[in-house]
């Protein structure tokens, strides 16, 4: 699988199908093939897929093979996602993330919403508790060394290559003190994301609450919001087919707005349901 140069990294990605591209973020702990398993088959039928692994996950690691994880913040996240589509040379692109990674594409979205076409942002909330609590309990490699052996062990096979042998619990700590300490998205920075958004939020997620999740729909300027029923955190997982459908309906409705030249609304547009709330199994 390819790499390319890119921020001071050799980022490691896949790329497959055909089409305009949609870029793939992953989760904390995660890689891209992984978190979207159950969607990029799907997808390739319609986009050339980029699916990106982060720093310090999976083989993404720095050229010069010291620690990916000097300087790690969100903001590092979101400069590696604009060197890495520059390095592939996409001016215009789609993008999903999913829970970190939908936290870098969301900043990258009040930042550079000009080279966005469309994002889909699963998972994330611009406040920081109840994330950072939750966060710190289920990521604190201490525990999970202890309570979760097996897991621990799938950790230390993924990012091995990246962070070698038992470099994944730095890792963790590295994710869990940036989630304390990031400075938060302003309603000012978020109206400035003047790009098409599908939020999407499972209805027991216990990092994101619902009310959290419709704070940020009703302060981003062109959003709609999925509901996503009998759903924790991962949505892309719990709920696949239902999730699927509603992004390939988003889709569908940003390709009817570019054909009539409606472009980019400016205020938040209405899919289903009330104030563009969609809720799934509606």
């Amino acid at each position: 699988m390819p790499t390319v140069a890119a921020n001071g990294l050799d980022i490691h990605y896949t790329v497959e199908g055909e089409g305009p591209p949609l870029v793939l973020l992953h989760g904390a702990t995660s890689s891209a093939l992984e978190d979207w398993s159950a969607q990029w088959p799907l997808f390739r039928q319609q986009f050339t897929l980029y699916l990106v692994d982060a720093r310090g996950h999976a083989r993404t690691q720095t050229q010069d093979r010291s620690t990916p994880l000097d300087g790690w913040s969100r903001d590092t996240l979101v400069e590696d996602l604009g060197a890495f589509v520059d390095a592939m040379g996409l001016e215009r692109f789609h993008a999903a993330g999913f829970s970190m990674g939908a936290m870098t594409l969301l900043t990258y979205a009040t930042r550079h919403p000009d080279r966005l076409v469309s994002a889909v942002i699963a998972g994330i909330s611009p406040e920081r508790e109840p994330r950072a609590r939750v966060a710190a309990h289920l990521m604190d490699p201490d525990r999970i060394d202890r309570d979760e052996p097996a897991w621990a062990g799938q950790l230390d096979k993924r990012h091995t290559p990246a962070m070698g042998p038992g470099g994944w619990r730095d890792l963790l700590r590295r994710i869990l003190a940036d989630v304390a300490e990031q400075e938060l998205l302003t309603p000012e920075q978020l109206r400035a994301a003047r790009v098409p958004i599908l939020l999407a939020v499972g209805d027991r997620d216990v990092f994101v609450p619902l009310d959290q999740a419709v704070r940020l729909h009703r302060q981003l300027p062109d959003s709609r919001l999925l509901v996503v029923p009998d759903s924790g955190h991962i949505v892309t997982v719990t709920q696949p087919s239902l999730f699927n459908q509603a992004v390939a309906t988003f889709w569908r409705s940003i390709e009817r707005r570019a054909a009539t030249g409606r472009g980019s609304a400016a205020g938040p547009a209405a899919t289903r349901g009330t104030a563009g709330v969609l809720r799934g199994g509606e």
